[in-house]
């Protein structure tokens, strides 16, 4: 196997720091820096951003530079809307293959979220969410399918890492409906019926976001990843670039 190139190491180290939320949207990306952390170039990173602007996760921007893309609220709708149609549907087209052990990892990892509630850390609820709803779509058998589901999380963590930072409430009532999926697939319900109960847990989530966002004022345009997101200072020394095509390294 090849070694990992500079630049493909660039890629995965701005890459991995924006889907972790190290990397907020809006976050203003120093070349030079980055360069420094990696003990590198900057050629290599320049290649990288290009590649992560090509990919819709950076913009450019003159006399601002390379930044994390900011987002805006029609794309998280939209996203939210698509998953829940194809998560839903992966999830009934899996639920004739999911094993008894499944199911009880399903169980185990819904009451590790139900303990979470008391001390609640919506980051965490997040990630065991994620954990939950993998078991019961990984069996899915259309690769196609399961590789749009995929992408809709990868996507959603760019989006905002945790809908629930901004509606704790909803993680109740999530945790009751996972259950209820459950209920069903144990039960052998028709497909029908289980992609319904997971498209509308899904659905009721960004009801309540969007509830939320409307009750805030939240403005609908250019907001990065939610009503309490800041955009960092500007680093010292960041010199812009001449063109989007043409980025230059920066102190």
């Amino acid at each position: 196997m090849s070694a990992e190139s500079k630049s493909q190491q660039a890629y995965r180290f701005v890459r991995e720091r924006i889907d972790d939320g190290r990397y907020v949207p809006g976050y203003r990306l120093v070349l030079g820096q980055i360069a420094r952390e990696l003990d590198v170039s900057v050629v290599p990173v320049r290649e990288a951003i290009r590649l992560l602007e090509a990919e819709g996760l950076v913009t450019y921007e003159r006399n601002v530079g390379a930044q994390v893309a900011l987002v805006k609220e029609t794309e998280y709708l939209h996203t939210m809307q698509t998953l829940a149609l194809v998560e839903g549907y992966a999830t009934a087209l899996a639920s004739g293959s999911i094993t008894p052990d499944q199911l009880l990892r399903a169980r185990e990892v819904n009451e590790r979220m139900r303990r979470t509630l008391d001390d609640f850390d919506p980051h965490r609820f997040t990630e065991l969410n994620l954990e939950f709803h993998s078991i019961l779509f990984e069996s899915c058998p259309n690769p196609h399918v399961l590789d749009l589901v995929r992408r809709g999380w990868n996507r959603m963590k760019v989006l905002r890492d945790s809908s629930f930072s901004f509606v704790p409430g909803r993680a109740r009532e999530s945790v009751a409906e996972h259950a209820r999926i459950i209920e069903l697939i144990e039960q052998g319900a028709d497909e029908l019926e289980i992609e319904l109960a997971a498209r509308r847990h899904r659905t009721a989530t960004l009801d309540a976001v969007l509830a939320y966002q409307s009750e805030h004022k939240t403005p609908a345009t250019d907001a990065a990843s939610g009503p309490t997101t800041t955009e960092p200072a500007p680093e010292p020394g960041d010199a812009a670039a001449a063109s989007a095509s043409n980025l230059e390294a920066t102190a």
